[in-house]
């Protein structure tokens, strides 16, 4: 079946709308700034957010939904991405189908309908991944994927997009929660401990190296557990459970069929004036020197590809992307988010580090590019 322009599957008014506010600036935020305003949820401070994300979301989803319909490659006519481009084109009508936001009642009408749109676009990572699969698959073993600058690009600058779009929408969202959990400001923790979420996100990759193998390598933690700085802990979650996850596969696949004891995966939690500092080690075998630059590549992974148009995935697996080569680029990008960074450094024949660097000033703004 031939892909369909927007021109072929949406009214006109509607695409010189999507033009026109995808032409207009975004704002970015800090962490900082979404500590202090969601400190004071009142009726005043949620209907002026409400306003703030009227208009900050019909421009960052109508940028989106443009830049999917003029991809290189013919990336923008797999299936797989004009699903995706026609989920962006109904969320931005959602949005503006409210033409003004006035009082409370429009508010929580609002904060539904970008509810809404949060849980439809769960799988909207995934999904898009997928198409780059196929992209990759119809491109042939022959094409070197360093080449491929601007489909990385493109990626870096959606993924990241869609990482801000569901943060504000998310906070927004949990500030309406009449019963916050304790230090918690909408999805912000004032006093989150790295290493309890470190050990959370470590058990959940233990259960799927056990589920996968039968069995699972040691995790290690060390560091202050007195030790609690703001950040969003579903984020940490990601990031820690996707690398811990790559380091078990790859102890795991080394030693399996070795009558020595696995060693274990060992996390070390730092606290520095500037950043927080997480290493996740291992001793995996290592990763060659000309591989490294892959592993930030969205076109690469070490797993088998699960190309699957029909594909059905629950959330948790979604976040996995084992095989999709998003796990390690988009883990990259949430420390990112906050001004943080993720570096990796391999011993070849040995193991890998990886180091995760988390902004602990909060004063960065989101990366709008």
């Amino acid at each position: 079946m031939a892909a369909k322009k927007l021109s072929e599957t949406y009214s006109k008014n509607l695409i010189n709308e999507l033009k026109k506010w995808g032409k207009m600036k975004r704002t970015g935020v800090s962490l900082r700034y979404m500590t202090e305003f969601g400190s004071r949820p009142t009726e005043k401070n949620l209907l002026i957010s409400a306003q703030f994300l009227h208009k900050e979301l019909a421009i960052r989803i109508a940028r989106k939904a443009l830049e999917l319909e003029k991809l290189p490659y013919g990336l923008s006519e797999k299936p797989a991405v004009l699903k995706v481009r026609d989920w962006y084109v109904d969320s931005f009508s959602d949005v503006r189908s409210f033409k003004e936001i006035s009082d409370t009642n429009d508010e929580l009408a609002f904060t539904q309908t970008i509810k809404s749109i949060r849980l439809k676009h769960t799988s909207v990572a995934p999904t898009l991944a997928l198409g780059v699969q196929q992209l990759k698959q119809d491109l042939g073993p022959k094409i070197n994927i360093q080449d491929l600058s601007e489909i990385h690009q493109f990626l870096d600058r959606f993924y990241m997009s869609r990482i801000g779009i569901r943060m504000l929408i998310g906070q927004h969202v949990a500030l309406h929660d009449p019963d916050p959990l304790p230090d918690c400001i909408g999805c912000i923790h004032t006093r989150m401990s790295p290493l309890e979420v470190a050990r959370n996100a470590s058990e959940d990759a233990r259960s799927i190296c056990l589920r996968e193998y039968g069995s699972s390598p040691d995790v290690k933690i060390y560091g202050d557990h007195n030790f609690t700085f703001p950040y969003v802990p579903s984020h940490l979650h990601l990031m820690v459970f996707e690398l811990v996850k790559n380091s078990l596969r790859a102890v795991q696949e080394r030693f399996m069929d070795s009558d020595e004891v696995a060693p274990p995966i060992r996390i070390v939690v730092a606290d520095g004036l500037q950043d927080v500092t997480i290493k996740i080690s291992d001793e995996g075998g290592g990763i060659p020197r000309c591989d490294l630059p892959k592993l930030f590549s969205y076109l690469y992974s070490t797993a088998k590809s699960p190309l699957d148009e029909n594909m059905t995935m629950s959330s948790s697996d979604a976040a996995t992307m084992a095989g999709y080569g998003c796990g390690i680029p988009i883990s990259r990008l949430y420390a990112r988010y906050f001004g943080g960074d993720l570096q990796v450094i391999s011993m070849e024949g040995y193991g890998t580090d990886a180091y995760l660097h988390l902004s602990r000033l909060g004063d960065s703004e989101e990366p709008l590019s």
